[in-house]
């Protein structure tokens, strides 16, 4: 592959979709490592009817990473009626491929080739396995029921059953990277799921690459209603390892009171980002303009989950990037 920094993207959803869209302007050599969790909506269909690991998630990274329009929007296209209702193609392609060849990364590969993928799309593990949260005494068991719920003791616990281990693949690309970003997005339910993988902490906690942490916009409520910048980075190094992260990017920038009253609606808002709170932070904070000036709107046909409107603006997040680098 042709010179440039070996950056990994670890993640999943909305925010990994989001940044790999500026990342592979960025690098040739970028690789997406992606939460396998996801067992709601129509990923949640496929992995109950077919047996299959979560395709949803990949086939958003594999998206985003396409240079083929046509094929993109084909894969991204989700049916509005009848049996199909919400489904998306291209998570029917990638479970028909992983079928017919037994083999999700063969699925992958062939899915990359069709969409011309620019880097790689790897699962962070190919072990198929139910995230679980312990919330006090209280068992949740499913990511899809896990995202909705709300937490109310102050240490909750995530596991994966059964234990699942890294991906040979991811475990490589992590070492070898130049720059490890941890993509924003739904915290319990994508990126500490991904943490929870069996290898992961290890290999980031080792890895010679600077580490950085891109943060939520806004908390979700049941969840992070309240947090911090720091909260965040607490809760994540409490998975990956104390000083673990090297640097954290946070939004500075003032969100439209239009888009902050719909949110509002859903006890949603900005995450905080006061001075004296970062004082617990031993990572390097870097605050910046970091919402993206065009709203996104959601599929009328993607019924199953509420999508994040409110989103970083790719190009200001990789030009931070550019300067770390």
């Amino acid at each position: 592959m042709s010179d440039g920094p070996k950056i990994v993207l670890l993640g999943g959803g909305t925010g990994s979709f989001t940044l790999l869209q500026g990342l592979k302007r960025l690098t040739p050599n970028l690789t997406a490592i992606v939460n396998m969790s996801d067992d709601g909506g129509s990923t949640g269909v496929l992995r109950d009817e077919l047996g299959v690991l979560p395709p949803g998630d990949v086939r958003q990274c594999l998206v985003a990473l396409s240079d083929t329009p046509e094929v993109r929007d084909l894969f991204g296209y989700r049916f509005a009626h009848g049996r199909f209702r919400g489904q998306s193609l291209g998570n029917i392609i990638l479970s028909g491929l992983e079928l017919q060849y037994g083999n999700f990364e063969e699925a992958i590969r062939i899915a990359s080739e069709l969409l011309d993928v620019q880097g790689k799309v790897v699962p962070v593990t190919l072990q198929k396995h139910t995230l679980m949260l312990r919330d006090g005494l209280r068992t949740v068991r499913g990511q899809g029921r896990i995202t909705t719920y709300t937490i109310k003791h102050p240490n909750p616990r995530l596991w994966l059953k059964p234990q699942a281990a890294i991906n040979p693949a991811a475990k490589r690309a992590i070492r070898e990277a130049d720059l490890v970003v941890v993509a924003p997005g739904n915290f319990y339910g994508s990126i500490l799921p991904l943490c929870a993988v069996d290898g992961v902490a290890t290999v980031v906690r080792r890895t010679a690459a600077q580490v950085v942490y891109v943060t939520n916009l806004v908390n979700r409520p049941g969840q992070a209603k309240g947090w911090h910048v720091a909260d965040y980075v607490q809760r994540l190094e409490d998975s990956l390892g104390a000083g673990t992260i090297d640097t954290v990017l946070y939004n500075t920038q003032h969100i439209s009171d239009d888009l902050l009253q719909k949110y509002a609606a859903e006890d949603e808002f900005p995450v905080r980002t006061d001075a004296a709170a970062f004082a617990g932070i031993r990572a390097k904070t870097i605050g910046l303009s970091l919402v993206a000036k065009t709203v996104a709107l959601q599929d009328p046909a993607d019924t199953a989950i509420r999508r994040t409107l409110i989103r970083h603006d790719a190009d200001r997040v990789c030009a931070a990037l550019r300067q770390l680098l």
